[in-house]
């Protein structure tokens, strides 16, 4: 059945996520493919079989997924366990692959009987941060490896729709965002968004909703209304309590705080601590909120360019620094702000985004807050100034959008 889909379900492939979980093909050890949903985890599996195929050809790859009517009666542990067993090949090296592990009862019951017995190399998908982490690392600590798996990046949407690096192009990405399903539907404007109204109601409704037993449905989309007006803003639970209740919505802080989890647990948002630069601290109140993808963002919100574009700039910069693995934090020296400082095996760099650099004022403020930081780690100020493709400023680089996207950091 498995080679039916593989056939049928052709991919991209994307060594952005295939690369880092190459080295641990064949190791003791679980590999947890993690994503909000519809970001191609499934295929990031379908990538690594083939991949094992042509290293082992001797293999045998199990697969099992859920959503497959064959599948459907594995509800439990002992279910999982069972079915596994009973299609072992105990002549040829046995590879297991399950998709959404989260769906299985006690899932880690059986992957930890599963791991200890070696009988298989063992790869699995969730979109569930608090049961995953939970889980696995109450039963599996040390045993298991988490490989995050986002929406498209600028570069891959570039290679998904054979576009040129073009400013039209960013634009679409900007619009339309990264959802890698998107190269079946195509970049028809209405088709697109109904296909993501369709992806965002089915995140909510399911991954959110129901999973975590919310109780106003109305109150989580004001409150991802208000988080898709202020991406890139500094503010608090309090904040958001006290702007539902301008609108007439009685919510107590811990109630925000409460649907808010949810929707970081589904991986629909990230949230962006802010860290003082002078004393390394992680502060606990003012944090900023970001959308995994730009184009749900936009398919329930709406884009208006002049209104929305630092908006969707800076969400694109942060999707950017976390897809190639920087722990992204808020730079702050006393009452200046840096919007990313993101770090990496021991790497820094700074990053300021701003629309246009349309007077001294700005270029004042967007440099000056870099010029404050006395270490030497690169700086960059990213904008949509075509005049100023690539320039440098006091040693910090003034960078369009475009060009900050496709580089290699």
């Amino acid at each position: 059945m498995i080679d039916d889909i593989r056939k049928a379900r052709p991919y991209i492939e994307r060594p952005l996520y295939i690369d880092p979980i190459r080295p641990f093909i064949g190791k003791e050890i679980i590999k947890v493919i993690t994503g909000q949903r519809r970001v191609g985890k499934s295929y990031i599996l379908f990538q690594l079989m083939d991949l094992i195929e042509k290293k082992v050809p001797k293999s045998n790859i199990i697969y099992i997924n859920k959503e497959f009517r064959p599948h459907s009666f594995i509800k439990n542990d002992a279910d999982l366990y069972n079915y596994v067993q009973s299609v072992l090949n105990k002549k040829k090296k046995n590879f297991l692959f399950i998709d959404e592990i989260q769906e299985i009862q006690n899932f880690e019951i059986a992957l930890r009987s599963l791991l200890l017995e070696n009988t298989c190399d063992i790869f699995c998908t969730g979109s569930n941060a608090k049961m995953l982490s939970g889980e696995l690392s109450t039963h599996l600590g040390g045993r298991y490896m988490e490989f995050q798996v986002h929406s498209l990046v600028y570069v891959e949407f570039l290679k998904f729709f054979n576009l040129e690096n073009t400013t039209e192009s960013l634009y679409k990405y900007l619009t339309f965002g990264g959802m890698p399903y998107l190269n079946v539907i195509g970049l028809e404007e209405n088709a697109v968004y109904e296909y993501l109204r369709n992806v965002y109601s089915t995140i909510l409704l399911k991954d959110v909703v129901a999973r975590e037993n919310l109780r106003s449905v109305s109150f989580l989309e004001n409150l991802v209304e208000y988080l898709a007006d202020n991406v890139g803003n500094l503010f608090s639970s309090s904040n958001i309590s006290k702007y539902l209740k301008s609108q007439q919505i009685e919510m107590t802080t811990q109630s925000v705080i409460n649907y808010l989890k949810p929707l970081l647990n589904a991986y629909f948002i990230h949230k962006v601590s802010r860290s003082d630069l002078k004393g390394l601290k992680i502060f606990e109140i003012g944090e900023k909120y970001y959308f995994e993808d730009l184009g749900l963002r936009n398919s329930f919100h709406g884009f208006d360019r002049l209104k929305d574009i630092n908006k969707l700039m800076e969400n694109a910069v942060y999707l950017f620094l976390l897809s190639h693995n920087f722990e992204v934090t808020i730079g702050k020296i006393g009452a200046t702000e840096i919007d990313f400082v993101a770090e990496k095996k021991g790497k820094k760099i700074y990053v300021q985004v701003t629309y246009i650099l349309v007077d001294e004022t700005t270029i004042e403020r967007e440099f000056g807050n870099l010029l404050k930081i006395e270490d030497n780690y690169p700086k960059y100020v990213v904008s949509m100034d075509e005049n100023y493709l690539h320039s440098n400023y006091q040693g910090i680089e003034q960078v369009h959008l475009r060009k900050f996207l496709c580089m290699d950091l």
